[in-house]
């Protein structure tokens, strides 16, 4: 049963590999519970009681409850499946209760941490040095997730238009604009790009060391690297750069709605804890300059 729900994620929900991959952990480690409990009970045969005592050995082990609740909304959608496709007459998740968790802020880096990045870093101006500048200013000024950048081609590039087509969550494509800035390093990287490796490289902007293309970890490692010089913020990934991008816009104003847009959120609720940032700032600054605060 798992398999099959596996593959519905993936050709009926469009979901990410990374995405099923957690979903698949989830279900493995809760059969595997089930199965110290009674060797010959299957995932379909499961009540309520059952998959609750599974979510107490998780408080109990001390896992995170922000992981719990992972676990719980993982069960809730695979009962939720079978009880779709007539396999279980009754789904026993509709009464698990995610824990409550507190919210944290999404971090990000101040303003004059990515000027001084972006702006006094001296980048080497070879391929290396183009590339690695290219990651950081597409991540800081598009807000694309990691897997769209690593994802973005020659083509969904239009230098004329100076936007980039992203292919997001679900296969939803959005249209970003790209800054003159952004615009003027693209044309500038791929000349270098092509004149090490050739044009024959299926079609993939971003490259590796060896002319291959880019994976996750050695952008992440790349962004890890230049966010050290310049933030002392716990977080030094390719998402806090996405943060960044959404903080910094509605700072200066930016319509929410035109953020959710940019960001390819599929609610206004996902963007609106960027405007806790934002509001942070505010009461800063009131608490300052005002004479009765």
């Amino acid at each position: 049963m798992i398999n099959t729900y596996l593959k519905y994620l993936l050709h009926e929900k469009k979901y990410s590999e990374h995405t099923i991959l957690s979903y698949k952990n989830d279900l493995l480690q809760a059969e595997t519970f089930v199965t110290r409990i009674d060797p010959n009970l299957e995932m379909c045969d499961l009540n309520h009681k059952i998959l609750r005592s599974w979510i107490v050995s998780l408080i109990e082990d001390k896992i995170n409850p922000r992981s719990v609740n992972r676990k719980i909304a993982t069960l809730r959608s695979f009962y939720k499946f079978l009880h779709s496709r007539e396999i279980i007459n009754d789904n026993p998740a509709t009464k698990l209760k995610p824990l409550k968790t507190d919210k944290p802020l999404p971090e990000f880096v101040q303003k004059k941490e990515m000027d001084t990045l972006l702006d006094k870093v001296d980048f080497v101006k070879d391929f290396f040095g183009l590339r690695d500048k290219l990651i950081l200013e597409l991540f800081y000024g598009t807000g694309i997730r990691l897997s769209e950048l690593i994802n973005i081609s020659d083509r969904s590039i239009s230098l004329y238009d100076s936007t980039v087509k992203v292919l997001g969550k679900r296969n939803k494509e959005r249209v970003i604009p790209l800054t003159k800035e952004i615009v003027n390093i693209i044309n500038i990287y791929i000349a270098k790009r092509n004149e090490l490796f050739g044009e024959s490289r299926d079609d993939v902007l971003l490259l590796t060391d060896a002319g291959k293309k880019c994976y996750p970890m050695m952008v992440y490692r790349t962004v890890k690297k230049y966010l050290e010089h310049i933030t002392k913020s716990s977080k030094k990934s390719p998402h806090v750069l996405r943060h960044t991008f959404a903080t910094h816009l509605l700072d200066k104003g930016a319509d929410l709605n035109a953020v959710k847009d940019l960001l390819g959120h599929s609610s206004l609720a996902a963007t609106q804890v960027y405007t806790h940032n934002s509001l942070e700032k505010l009461k800063s600054v009131f608490d300052q300059a005002h004479p009765k605060a």
